[in-house]
């Protein structure tokens, strides 16, 4: 039921609201047309935001397609995190947002942070595309930088931020085979990394420091796998779990 409000809230181009004050109107047949195809596709599992285009993450509206990670609520505790421990919102911070997607942290960022500059790095070109897309319907563009690289390999040796937030593929191949499948409609590299799930957090780990100034913050997203050993060049600051008491993520601080 409420996917269907969602898809006639979209095609009908009205709020929650004008629905409920509209139920009596009769939509136009073009409206009637789009509607009914977008059921179709849904009841073959598309999700509702590959359907409508967009999702909402951090109070801000995200456009997606099936080239990125459809961003989730639980994503949002790497946002609180880096405001945890950066609460002031005009310093002027350097962020990198390693495995970007759609952008919806990196352009989050740069929104929660006018004064910061933010580094938006992905594998894919088409992932790039969209996160350009939503840094430029956030008017953030111009604070923020794309590069198209593996994890951090691309990065001059010399580039350091502030802050390193990534929430990157996690699910182990053992979890991905089960599935729901309306997960299968996302991009499977962004999803899992067809091992233990810890692959992409080690590689964080063994690399991320030489990109931090001294006490910068890696911050990552996790699931069931858990993390990883720490190394020397990190400390353990906290680990993130959400409402439910699952772990989310961590907050490391740069030490060597």
């Amino acid at each position: 039921m409420l996917d269907a409000q969602l898809l006639l809230m979209h095609c009908w181009q009205k709020d929650r609201v004008q629905l409920i004050l509209g139920s009596e109107t009769v939509p136009e047949h073009d409206v009637v047309q789009q509607f009914n195809a977008l059921i179709q596709r849904r009841k073959k599992g598309e999700p509702v935001a590959y359907l409508c285009g967009e999702k909402e993450f951090y109070s801000r509206a995200f456009m997606v397609n099936q080239d990125v990670l459809i961003p989730r609520p639980e994503t949002e505790h790497l946002i609180e995190a880096v405001q945890k421990y950066f609460p002031h919102a005009d310093t002027k911070l350097s962020f990198c947002d390693v495995g970007t997607g759609s952008g919806c942290i990196a352009v989050t960022l740069a929104c929660e942070f006018p004064s910061g500059h933010v580094q938006a790095i992905d594998i894919s070109e088409k992932s790039l595309a969209v996160a350009m897309q939503n840094a430029q319907q956030h008017q953030v563009s111009q604070r923020m930088q794309f590069l198209q690289s593996n994890m951090l390999q691309s990065l001059a040796k010399d580039q350091v931020f502030d802050v390193i937030v990534s929430n990157p593929p996690y699910v182990t191949l053992a979890e991905y085979q089960a599935l729901a499948p309306e997960l299968y409609f996302e991009p499977r590299h962004a999803l899992t990394d067809e091992d233990d799930g810890l692959l992409f957090l080690k590689d964080l780990l063994d690399t991320a420091a030489e990109h931090l100034n001294e006490g910068g913050k890696l911050i990552v997203e996790t699931g069931l796998c858990g993390l990883p050993k720490i190394t020397d060049c990190f400390s353990l600051l906290e680990e993130v779990y959400d409402l439910a008491g699952n772990l989310r993520g961590a907050v490391y601080e740069k030490r060597c």
